[in-house]
């Protein structure tokens, strides 16, 4: 989904991504993209601030109900006093999708040395509020096409992540050793602070409770154990925070659809920031982006669509869901 192709496509291309995951945001998106006088609200803003994301849940975040039909949140936009637009402004998209865990624990424990217990220093890349950086600290559930499962962790005491899975899936029999958790955002967020995680919550898709009910849980494994955040581009922090995070073991940086919030240029410049690293040994590379977001990365299978690539030290291995419903090992 290109983020900065106008209203009109940009809100067609969200509907298309929301269809089957959300029928109130494609209905929003649908409304919006065929609305010229929403068009010119949304065009006095700033483009990045114009995101499908963004706009729906200052609007909820103000109000909006998540059943409201189209009319509700056109009326909401068009009639707004200028709270709207100041949420819009100051915050961001920073949905911090724990779920994505489960598509990334496979790439990370196939790493060597990882899988044996070799202590990892987890780094995320647009961190938000740092919840992707616990993947010891759930249990795990992948489901197979015939019905099989595959557990780890103890699926009836602690927090469970489900994910569909597909392909040959190198599942692991153990999880990693996290010694240092640490991250790079904009503006990271504290989740310790209840209006920063009920922001987080309304990033949530509205028919997402599944999600929601994951966030909380996130968020108190996170207030247990903060992890250590750096406010600042992740162009210019990220090298200075890994060479940091090698103090305390097997450096691994991760992201999940953050690249995809850069341009073209500085998402090439990313990308040859991390081949540099990961050839000089700095750290190993977990990216996981939409397709052609990282060309490099994307691998000779197209995914489908609305699906991401996950990719390992610049190769692909698998096809993800945004969300982290399911994982397709190619």
């Amino acid at each position: 989904m290109d983020l900065w192709s106008g209203p009109e496509r940009t809100y067609t291309d969200f509907a298309s991504y929301a269809v089957g995951e959300s029928a109130t945001l494609e209905a929003w998106a649908r409304g919006v993209a065929g609305d010229p006088a929403v068009h010119a609200w949304l065009e006095r803003l700033p483009r990045p601030k114009q995101q499908p994301n963004l706009v729906f849940a200052a609007a909820r975040w103000h109000g909006v109900p998540d059943d409201a039909d189209y009319p509700t949140l056109r009326e909401a936009l068009l009639d707004d006093d200028g709270s709207i637009v100041s949420t819009v402004l100051t915050r961001a998209t920073q949905t911090n999708e724990a779920g994505r865990t489960a598509t990334l624990l496979p790439a990370l424990m196939s790493l060597p040395g990882v899988a044996d217990g070799e202590p990892v220093a987890l780094v995320e890349a647009g961190a938000s509020g740092g919840l992707c950086l616990y993947p010891d600290r759930w249990a795990y559930r992948w489901r197979r096409p015939d019905g099989s499962q595959v557990l780890l962790g103890d699926v009836e005491s602690e927090p469970v992540l489900e994910c569909r899975a597909e392909g040959p899936v190198p599942f692991p029999d153990r999880r990693p050793v996290i010694a240092w958790r640490g991250g790079v955002d904009l503006n990271p967020l504290d989740v310790t602070d209840d209006d920063a995680a009920r922001w987080l919550e309304t990033l949530v898709w509205p028919e997402h409770e599944d999600r929601r009910a994951r966030l909380r849980a996130a968020t108190a494994l996170a207030r247990a154990d903060p992890p250590h955040l750096v406010r600042g581009d992740l162009l210019e922090v990220l090298p200075g925070l890994v060479e940091q995070a090698a103090a305390h073991g097997l450096v691994v940086v991760q992201h999940s659809a953050v690249v995809a919030y850069l341009d073209d240029l500085d998402r090439a410049r990313f990308a040859s920031m991390m081949g540099d690293l990961v050839a000089s040994g700095a750290c190993h590379w977990l990216s996981n982006e939409g397709p052609q977001v990282l060309p490099g990365v994307t691998g000779d299978a197209a995914p489908p669509s609305g699906s991401f690539v996950l990719g390992v030290d610049g190769r692909a291995v698998a096809h993800t869901h945004g969300h982290g419903r399911s994982i397709t090992w190619l």
